[in-house]
């Protein structure tokens, strides 16, 4: 017997693995409501993000953190139909209007601080319009708000329910999470979490960096007084102490000694290296490197990594605020409004459009290999306000033995024509066989080439880019030459009469 046969029919809906009534020994003895697993909240005692709110107030965390966000707003969002159906169509071009009515490059935009927190939460306002169901507007509310069941349902905290909260219903409310390693983990890990200790040691160190410079640029100023001085004028030794900070001139008793203490350390000492190296880290965390925010100007490859996200990055906050989109409130309009439709997709058009000189520069290159273009490839490339060109009458070659004055002589017409074509057939002859010698030294080798190479790839599009690569190849002046012979040769067999 296999091991195969002792399995068992699944039962739909069953959840063994669950986080509630206790199952879950990491947290054995859920209340209400769950508590985040984030080990720098609970070492810090506190549950509440407002730790994170202050973390980013760091000028570091706010610069990387912006320009990550923006390099994914600053793309084109796009939506796009299930099929090419009338009813999804119609559906996608609702939810197009529902996203410019609410403004979705805002939307997405504040949605993306999860990724800084470890999960966001928005609240759908609806509204008819036209007779369907619409959004008049999308809030993103402040997440300290929120928290969850054991069961993973997204609870709303009021004044008067803070122990249990109040459910936070379909279709009213939109939520992610993300940075966690498992499921069970709701409110997701932020990059908060990994930026807390950075910041910390940062702000700590430039504390003492702006005692330090105090010390180098203010001496602390100590007096000394004989034993046995009374209270009186300790207090009047303090006093001048005091006034060293502020007054150009002081005054003492005899017998009293002043003296500053300055700073052992010169120069800048440490604290600026633990600065820069606390940004470095700030900056790997969130952007994946540092040349985005500092490098050395002028060096190869900074200049343009300075105004670049790393694409992967990009893609990933993308996906996870557009895919959380489609499978709930996308999903919802599209059931209200148009049931028998499958639900649009809305994302942000990350990829780069090829340039098209470039494109053009590899086209002419095939081209030169003995392909030609389609006409609808070429305007689906370059635009619809392209036709083909009319083939333009090639001049017959100069004739090396120019006829005579007497051939002139009473012309007879038919004979004329008779030697006309005899001659266009002698040159198409002469044509017809160079092209065939050219095609077994330039054009043949080519393409058994080509063949051998079809035959190794396993598919097609290995092939095309192998092509490709082929095409990249300074191209060959004799196979060039050969190909704008056989060119010529072919316009004159289509100039030959029908009758020739």
């Amino acid at each position: 017997m296999s091991e195969d046969e002792n399995i068992k029919r699944p039962q739909p809906g069953l959840e063994i693995a669950s986080t509630q009534d206790g199952r879950d020994w990491t947290n054995p003895h859920p209340g209400a409501l769950l508590l985040p697993g984030d080990q720098v909240l609970r070492n810090r005692g506190s549950y509440d993000l407002e730790i994170y709110e202050r973390v980013r107030s760091d000028d570091q965390v706010k610069a990387c953190f912006d320009q990550r966000r923006n390099a994914v707003v600053s793309r084109e969002w796009q939506v796009d139909a299930a099929s090419d159906r009338r009813v999804d169509k119609q559906a996608a071009e609702h939810l197009r209007l529902q996203l410019k009515r609410v403004g979705w490059d805002r939307v997405t935009e504040r949605m993306l601080w999860g990724v800084f927190y470890g999960y966001s939460v928005a609240e759908l306002l609806w509204d008819v319009q036209d007779g369907k169901l619409g959004w008049s507007a999308i809030k993103v509310r402040n997440r300290r708000r929120f928290s969850f069941a054991p069961t993973g349902e997204l609870r709303l905290l009021t004044p008067q329910n803070m122990y249990q909260g109040e459910p936070a219903l379909k279709p009213y409310f939109w939520h992610f999470a993300t940075g966690s390693d498992h499921d069970d983990e709701p409110f997701g890990l932020g990059l908060a979490h990994w930026l807390y200790w950075p910041v910390l040691f940062k702000r700590n160190g430039i504390a003492l960096w702006l005692t330090f410079l105090d010390k180098f640029a203010a001496p602390t100023a100590m007096g000394r007084f004989e034993e046995g001085t009374d209270q009186a004028k300790k207090k009047l030794l303090l006093e001048a102490l005091r006034a060293i900070r502020t007054d150009s001139g002081i005054i003492i008793p005899k017998g009293m000694e002043i003296e500053l203490l300055e700073a052992a350390r010169s120069g800048t000492a440490d604290y600026k290296v633990l600065r820069e190296t606390m940004d470095d880290a700030i900056a790997k965390i969130t952007l994946g490197q540092t040349a985005s925010v500092q490098g050395t100007p002028g060096k190869l490859g900074e200049e343009e990594l300075k105004t670049e996200v790393r694409m992967d990055i990009v893609r990933s906050d993308a996906d996870l605020s557009h895919e959380s989109f489609n499978l709930g409130p996308v999903r919802w309009l599209t059931m209200f409004n148009f049931p028998n439709a499958e639900p649009p997709r809305v994302y942000r058009v990350l990829d780069e459009e090829e340039d098209l000189d470039t494109k053009a520069e590899r086209d002419t290159k095939v081209i030169t290999m003995g392909f030609r273009p389609s006409l609808e490839y070429v305007k689906e490339t370059y635009g619809d306000h392209w036709e083909e060109r009319p083939a333009v009458a090639v001049p017959l070659p100069a004739d090396d033995n120019p006829p005579s004055p007497s051939d002139f002589a009473e012309p007879d017409t038919v004979a004329i024509q008779r030697d006309e074509a005899q001659a266009r057939l002698d040159q198409l002859e002469a044509a017809a066989r160079k092209s065939g010698l050219d095609y077994r030294t330039f054009v043949e080798p080519r393409l058994r080439e080509l063949q051998e190479l079809l035959d190794q790839v396993d598919d097609l599009q290995q092939f095309r880019e192998r092509v490709v690569e082929l095409a990249e190849a300074e191209p060959n002046s004799d196979l060039a030459e050969a190909l704008a012979r056989c060119n010529f040769a072919a316009q004159l067999l289509g100039r030959m009469p029908k009758d020739a």
